[in-house]
């Protein structure tokens, strides 16, 4: 539901300013809390009430997160009541007799908090600094929220237009609306045919009385799961949750039976969408059995066989040929049968119905052309990576559980991957080839057939016999509790530079327990300068994104192969005069995986199949933002603020520039540019987790050896220049939704002495659920389903920028530019008060320190820091600043800085509907 949108800041960009050895057996229950099962420091419990909750202490990462499940979701909705479920995720949000406005309240406390909605199930979640204080009023909140939420016609009527906003926003993606109108061609009686987010007939004219009957039918504690992971203490949570949930008593009414069973379709069915703006798409949809079902491991097996990149079949069947720029596949988890989808995104003049014909005898030749056991070990070994990050980070975890526990047990979790672990090549085989067949698929017009090929009916499932004697692997070892105050991590992390004769590498290494033994790692290298680097711009990124295309000993596939062997995600990224890589392993395959890094980055070779698939992959990136409004709202903008010249890689080209540019781009122009600049010599490389710092700069030294120089590196300067104010309204004809966007450039760097109150004063304007902005365009006048603040000042130079942007219906854009501007004179006129300051910095505070948590958010700022010469001081130092701060500092920033005048602006919608 909230935040779905395309924030500036992240938990790294607040900082720029081991699981519990107590065991289930050993906790003193509350009186009425029976124990159930425990599964690899997983621990079940049940009230008397029927509220069931799952505790997965891990003490390795400082902050914990809270994930209340409620087994209900689209598929529970009646006729004429289809998006209740998504409506009353928004509802709950909106308060109860005792407390008005959560998410505004879950601001002022330093809660990431959220909500979403599937076919199955609704939940709401938190991550924050572990803390029980928060931990107890979370939990507070949530059974508050449970049984009084006032659900009032007000709230609704308020609310009516964010929700339609996001209909609106949905609309705009013809993947979605595309998969939408397949599952409803697809599922004749099954609610699976439904979308989430409902019929807008229903949604707009829905019954008050309709919406609080669902809500007290479903949103009761026998129906919910509640979820804690990560920091926390067993014993006394237990206690709280037994003091919040208890007096909740248990429901007398017994939920509806399910009996509707979609039967076996009996034939290929077809549907066309036609819409303006994005690229062709071709895809194929077939029913499976449901998550709990023994069948449904080997068939997601066999799926993610057929749709992976670079090695599945679908990849070298359609890309590989040209008939299509990339393709997808996967296998909807549900509680009960749902359905793969497999698809490719085309180039504009592709052939379309040879592409959807290939993807078709593809998918439904698998008895001509069975799977490989080498098929099957790549995509198990990445199968259970992912499972094992997972499992390693605790609000991940959570979600997974949640996810589980709406397909029928949450111990699905921990089976699915001991099914992995085991299935044959035979099963796969036999479970994918039968359930791929042509009667079952959706994308074509139905033909009489004499002897259709039925695919099986799904039995079916006995979750209890399933689960008699399962007792999972063992429980993980206990991991130490980390301090993630800024003095601790400086003086846990190891910055001593490392020599080499070729150049010194920059380091900043933090060797901390976690879960799973993973470690999070960042790499940068830079070279040239903006003189060296011009009419270059179009290689550098280029060189960057082909880097693990191939290198002059390995392929593509074999580099894949590689990581998935190391259990890794690697992300390699870059533009102008540097490049980044980032890394996530185990402790084990560090040393490894910085090898294999820096051979990729050394002997990139930018095979010719790949660069012609890349600028393919490029241009129909480019043409489908030529329609999209936020897109062309923010190219606009930027290159009003671009003073640059078209050869200087500071420039931002248009569209159009863009195409010409991709499609001139040769493997030499790739070639010249890696022999160029890419070597030693000015290189940081940071890693936090569990990993062994001696061995890590081995392999950084083994890695550099005899690696030429790079040319001298000089940053990119970026100052500030002023911008003539001036507003683009731009037409994006049948979009459903607009975009708003408004810049004003800053002559302001981070170590200003009035950075700290700009700081919070953005976030008290439009960074939060409380701001300013939000309270009047997203709660009071329902403009917009996001409306943010964004402030960026330069670790460099006194440069930056302060930008606003906002979703709205292309007729609501005046009002909203009306709001928005009326809110930035009443911020300048009125001021903020202390109150609002205060609780403004007790936010912000808690935020930062989440954000000092996360394994891979202190990888990151390490990589600034030691570019930007700064250590955790600085962190440190923003905190105390932020602490003192009072409503006269604030406000006086803001009336230095923010001159609404002076703010350059793009609307881009549909003129039409705008008018």
């Amino acid at each position: 539901m909230f935040l779905r949108s395309i924030k500036a800041l992240g938990l790294s960009a607040l900082l720029a300013g081991g699981l519990a050895a107590t065991s289930a057996h050993a906790l003193t229950l509350p009186a009425g809390i029976a124990q159930g099962p425990a599964v690899e420091g997983v621990s079940e419990y049940t009230l008397q009430n029927g509220l069931r909750v799952l505790l997965a202490p891990d003490d390795s990462k400082p902050s914990t997160t809270v994930n209340m499940t409620y087994l209900v979701g689209s598929r529970n909705e009646n006729y004429g009541q289809t998006g209740m479920a998504h409506l009353l995720e928004h509802m709950l949000f909106r308060g109860t007799p005792t407390l008005h406005n959560a998410m505004a309240e879950f601001s002022r406390r330093g809660l990431r908090a959220n909500g979403s909605t599937s076919s199955d199930r609704t939940n709401f979640f938190a991550s924050f600094a572990a803390n029980p204080a928060t931990l107890s009023w979370f939990l507070g909140w949530q059974a508050d929220a449970m049984v009084n939420s006032l659900i009032a016609k007000s709230d609704l009527d308020s609310e009516m237009t964010v929700v339609r906003n996001e209909m609106e926003s949905g609309e705009n993606n013809p993947f979605q609306i595309l998969m939408q109108k397949m599952q409803a061609t697809a599922y004749q009686w099954h609610n699976y045919g439904h979308s989430t987010i409902g019929a807008r007939s229903d949604v707009e004219n829905v019954d008050v009385g309709q919406l609080k009957a669902f809500y007290k039918e479903y949103y009761q504690p026998d129906n919910a799961v509640l979820i804690v992971s990560g920091k926390f203490d067993p014993a006394t949570t237990l206690q709280t949750i037994a003091q919040a949930f208890d007096k909740i008593p248990k429901p007398a009414r017994s939920l509806p039976a399910e009996y509707t069973v979609e039967p076996v379709q009996d034939g290929e069915r077809e549907v066309t969408l036609r819409r303006p703006g994005g690229s062709p798409l071709i895809a194929a949809l077939y029913h499976i059995p449901a998550a709990a079902s023994v069948d449904y491991t080997p068939i997601n097996l066999g799926v993610a066989i057929l749709g992976d990149t670079p090695s599945g079949r679908l990849y070298h069947a359609l890309v590989d040929s040209k008939l299509s720029t990339g393709v997808f596949a996967f296998a909807a988890s549900m509680k009960q049968p749902g359905y793969a989808l497999f698809g490719a995104e085309l180039e504009p003049g592709m052939d379309q119905p040879k592409a959807l014909q290939v993807l078709n005898d593809t998918l439904e030749s698998l008895s001509k052309k069975p799977f490989t056991q080498a098929e099957l070990d790549r995509i198990r070994s990445k199968w259970l990576t992912d499972w094992q990050q997972t499992y390693a980070d605790p609000q991940s975890m959570a979600g997974a559980l949640s996810e589980a526990a709406a397909d029928g047990d949450w111990r699905l979790f921990f089976l699915q991957r001991d099914q992995v672990e085991k299935t044959t090549l035979a099963q796969v085989q036999q479970e994918t080839q039968a359930y791929l067949v042509r009667s079952n698929r959706t994308n074509g017009v139905y033909i009489p057939t004499d002897k259709p090929v039925r695919a099986p009916t799904p039995g079916k499932i006995d979750l209890s016999a399933l689960f008699q004697d399962y007792k999972g692997g063992e429980a993980p070892k206990a991991t130490a509790a980390f301090d993630p105050s800024p003095a601790h991590i400086n003086d846990s992390t190891q910055r001593t530079p490392l020599v080499l004769p070729n150049g010194t590498i920059k380091l900043a290494l933090l060797p901390k327990p976690t879960r799973g033994d993973r470690v999070q790692a960042k790499l940068m290298i830079h070279f040239g300068n903006v003189d060296e680097l011009k009419g270059r711009r179009t290689a550098a990124n280029g060189v960057a994104a082909l880097l693990d295309r191939g290198t002059d000993k390995l392929s593509r596939q074999e580099i894949q192969d590689k990581l998935d062997a190391l259990q890794a995600s690697v992300n390699f990224d870059g533009a102008g005069g540097a490049v980044a890589v980032g890394m996530s392993t185990t402790r084990d395959h560090l040393p490894a995986l910085i090898e294999l890094v820096l051979d990729i980055v050394r002997n990139a070779d930018f095979p010719a199949k790949e660069v012609a698939d890349y600028q393919l992959e490029m241009a129909t990136s480019i043409k489908n933002a030529m329609s999209e409004p936020s897109a062309l709202a923010s190219r606009t903008l930027t290159r009003h603020t671009d003073p640059w010249p078209g050869d200087d890689i500071r420039y931002t080209p248009t569209f159009a520039e863009s195409l010409s540019r991709i499609a001139a781009l040769k493997r030499q122009d790739l070639l010249d540019f890696h022999q160029k600049f890419y070597g030693a010599g000015n290189i940081e490389f940071a890693a936090v987790g569990a990993f062994d710092a001696d061995a890590a700069r081995a392999a950084l030294t083994k890695g550099i050896e005899g690696w030429k120089k790079a040319p001298a590196y000089t940053r990119v300067p970026d100052p500030y220049h002023a911008v003539n104010a001036k507003t683009f309204n731009i037409n994006t004809p049948d979009k459903a939704n607009a975009f708003f966007l408004t810049t004003l450039p800053i002559n302001v760097q981070d170590t200003d002495p009035r950075f700290p109150a700009l700081y919070l004063a953005n976030y008290l304007l439009g960074g939060s659920e409380t701001s300013r902005l939000w309270n009047r365009v997203r709660v009071k006048d329902g403009l917009s389903y996001d409306v943010r603040s964004v402030l960026d000042a330069s670790a460099y130079e006194p440069s930056g920028d302060w930008s606003i942007y906002a979703i709205q219906a292309p007729q609501n854009s005046q009002r909203l530019q009306k709001a928005v501007h009326e809110e930035l004179a009443r911020a300048l006129k009125d001021g903020f008060s202390a109150k609002e300051v205060q609780e403004g910095i007790h936010a912000l505070l808690n935020y930062r320190k989440l954000a000092r948590a996360q394994d891979g958010v202190l990888a990151r700022t390490w990589i600034g820091y030691l570019q930007q010469n700064r250590t955790f001081e600085w962190s440190a130092q923003m905190d105390k600043k932020l602490a003192g701060l009072t409503a006269d500092d604030v406000n006086a920033a803001l009336r230095d800085v923010l001159k609404p005048a002076d703010f350059s602006t793009a609307v881009a919608g549909d003129e039409a509907k705008m008018q």
